[in-house]
């Protein structure tokens, strides 16, 4: 009868498994554009079915995924569930997005919205350049990029908006001054009175912060609801400087207007209903993150 395998026989196993489903998914994508940049090498590759990939690491976390010519298509679980917020804030006439990547979000809110007024930024200058050259992204009279620090674009800013997404990711997370609540008090203070926040982070089990970033949230905002994003590790955070006054009920409600209005793929008023819950627990045992830890963090 033959001995079982050490732990140690079967740790290396595992891996080499991990190396190989991480060679296979590769093989399927062709690189197209590889570039350093102050912050990463940014890859873009394209898949079998047209698809474009914006990586900061040959075989890191897909950043965006856009299909050319389709800025109404979605393909990533998360942000698949952004068009939410227009559940939250109706005819939305301004937005920030920090964190450009591949321009899934701008592109998607300029066809939904063509006389709105959308900044993107972006620090890292080849993604905005590649964002441009490679994913589709067109700037117009009213929706522009810029290469610029998001803490200090959002500090600097003279504008309010209706909507703002934080989806800045290095490789491995979310900037350590982009989760404090000094941070979150200046985004907050850019919003209109009807504005709200959406927050991009990931969950507990790739986060170690997860819970002290949602603390920050609580500790800012007057209202939050969180979307838990199947298929993925990503949370959505709705937060509001003001209370909306919406119950559950009349947001799902919208959801599934919004649903129709841009005849989306997904049923965003099933989705609400389902995967939207208050923070409950979320954050309770964190830490409020303040400009003081960033030195410890980077």
């Amino acid at each position: 009868m033959p001995s079982l395998p050490s732990r140690t026989w079967l740790t290396s196993l595992m891996v080499l498994c991990l190396l190989a489903l991480a060679c296979q998914a590769g093989a399927a994508e062709r690189v197209i554009f590889e570039k350093p940049s102050p912050y990463s090498t940014v890859y873009v590759s394209e898949n079998q079915d047209g698809m474009r990939i914006l990586r900061f690491e040959r075989y890191g976390a897909r950043q965006s995924v856009v299909k050319l010519g389709h800025p109404e298509h979605l393909e990533l679980p998360y942000a698949r569930v952004i068009p939410l917020a227009f559940a939250f804030v109706d005819r939305p006439r301004s937005a920030l997005v920090i964190g450009l990547g591949g321009g899934t979000i701008p592109s998607f809110l300029r066809k939904s919205y063509p006389d709105m007024k959308i900044d993107a930024v972006d620090i890292d200058p080849v993604v905005v350049e590649v964002a441009k050259s490679h994913f589709g992204f067109r700037e117009d009279e009213l929706m522009k990029a810029h290469v610029a620090d998001g803490r200090q674009f959002v500090e600097q800013s003279k504008e309010r908006y209706d909507l703002v997404f934080l989806d800045g990711f290095g490789t491995d997370s979310v900037p350590a001054h982009l989760t404090t609540r000094e941070f979150l008090t200046a985004v907050k203070n850019i919003l209109t009175p009807r504005g709200i926040v959406v927050g991009n982070l990931w969950g507990r089990d790739a986060n170690r912060l997860y819970d002290a970033m949602v603390m920050t949230y609580r500790d800012v905002f007057q209202e939050i609801r969180i979307v838990d994003v199947l298929g993925s590790g990503n949370k959505l955070l709705f937060a509001s400087a003001l209370k909306t006054g919406l119950t559950d009920r009349q947001i799902v409600t919208r959801a599934h207007e919004v649903t129709r209005k841009f005849r989306l793929a997904d049923e965003l008023g099933e989705l609400a209903e389902q995967q939207m819950r208050p923070p409950g627990e979320d954050g309770q045992s964190g830490k409020i993150l303040t400009d003081a830890d960033t030195a410890t963090r980077r």
